[in-house]
C-alpha cells in the first residue's frame, strides 16, 4: 500500500540536551535529532513541537523560545504551537493574554499547548485564556489531570463536566483532548482507574457523546494513553474511527529514547487499514489531512 507521509500533532524537544536536567524517572527530553530517528522509521514528514511551562509537568520547561529556535534550525521538520500559563501576567483571570499570543502568532505558532497547568478546566483564568485563544483562531491541546493535586494538567472530574462547560462557552475553538483521563472516557470507567490504562472491552462512555455533541472537541492520538483506548477493543476502535475520523489527529508524544509505544499504535493503524477495518479516507484523514487543513501546512 501507499505511505502517507504523517504528520505528528504531538512532539516535545530540547534545544540543548546537553544542558538538560533529567526527569525525575531518570531520561532525558529528546532532541530533534533523536525525534528525527523515529520520524524516519514512522515515515513523519512534520511534527508540532509543543512547549510545556508549567513548573507542575517536567523538571525541564520548554520555552516559547525553545521550540521556535528548534523550528528555525528544522522548517522542513517542524512546525510549532506557543504556549502560555493561564497564571502569566498579574496571576489575573482578567489579563489580556492576546498581547503574548499574537506575538507568537506572529512568529509563527499554529496553536496554543500543551496545556498542563494543574488548574480547574473551568477555572477563571482557564477561562480566559481559552476565551484569548479562540479570539486569535488558535487551536489549543490540552493535558487533562484527574486531580488537583499530585498530577499535571488542567483538572477535570469524571464525565469531563468541566471540559463540556469550556467546549460550549468556547464554541469556536478547537481544542485537542489529550492523557489517560481525557481517554478512560472513550468506556464507563471507575474513577480510581481515570489516570491508568483501562483494559477489556469498551462499554461507551462520556468521550464519545461529547464528540457527538460538540464539533469542536477534538482527538489527539498521542502517547500511550490514546493507544490504549483503542488497542483495547479493535472492534469498538473501528467505530469509533470510522465515526470521528474528521477530528481526529495522529501523533507521537515522544519524550525519551526509551519510548515505543508510536511503533505499536501505527503497526496497529497500519494494519487496521490493510484489512479495510477503517477506510482508506480516514486513514488519510487522521495521518496526514486533518494537520494539514487544521494548521494550514
Amino acid at each position: 500500500m501507499e505511505q502517507i507521509k504523517k504528520i505528528d500533532i504531538h512532539a516535545h524537544a530540547t534545544a540543548f540536551p546537553q544542558y538538560a536536567a533529567p526527569h525525575v524517572d531518570g531520561y532525558r527530553m529528546v532532541c530533534a535529532e533523536e525525534i528525527f530517528v523515529y520520524y524516519d522509521k514512522l515515515n513523519i514528514e512534520k511534527g508540532v513541537l509543543l512547549p510545556i511551562l508549567s513548573p507542575e509537568a517536567t523538571s525541564l520547561p520548554m520555552s516559547n523560545e525553545n521550540c521556535k529556535w528548534i523550528v528555525d534550525q528544522h522548517p522542513e521538520r517542524f512546525v510549532w504551537f506557543c504556549n502560555v500559563d493561564p497564571r502569566a501576567i498579574h496571576n489575573d483571570s482578567k489579563t489580556d493574554l492576546s498581547f503574548l499570543l499574537e506575538h507568537y502568532k506572529k512568529l509563527g505558532a499554529k496553536g496554543v499547548g500543551e496545556m498542563t497547568s494543574n488548574l480547574y478546566a473551568d477555572d477563571p483564568k482557564m477561562d480566559n485564556l481559552f476565551a484569548h485563544c479562540e479570539k486569535q483562531k488558535m487551536p489549543v491541546t490540552i493535558h487533562i489531570a484527574p486531580e488537583p493535586s499530585g498530577y499535571y494538567g488542567i483538572v477535570d472530574d469524571p464525565g469531563l463536566p468541566r471540559l463540556e462547560k469550556m467546549l460550549k462557552k468556547h464554541p469556536d475553538l478547537v481544542i485537542l483532548g489529550h492523557s489517560q483521563p481525557f481517554w478512560a472516557e472513550i468506556s464507563e470507567c471507575e474513577p480510581a482507574l481515570r489516570n491508568s490504562y483501562p483494559s477489556g472491552k469498551v462499554k461507551e462512555g462520556r468521550l464519545p457523546k461529547l464528540l457527538r455533541e460538540y464539533g469542536n472537541l477534538c482527538c489527539d492520538l498521542s502517547a500511550g494513553s490514546a493507544a490504549n483506548a483503542l488497542m483495547r477493543d479493535r472492534e469498538y476502535a473501528a467505530k469509533f474511527i470510522e465515526e470521528f475520523a474528521d477530528r481526529m489527529y495522529y501523533g507521537c508524544d515522544i519524550c525519551a529514547t526509551k519510548n515505543d509505544h508510536p511503533y505499536q499504535f501505527n503497526n496497529f493503524l497500519d494494519d487496521m487499514r490493510a484489512t479495510g477495518e477503517i477506510s482508506e479516507e480516514n486513514y488519510r484523514k487522521i495521518v496526514r489531512e486533518n494537520a494539514v487543513r487544521l494548521l494550514g501546512l
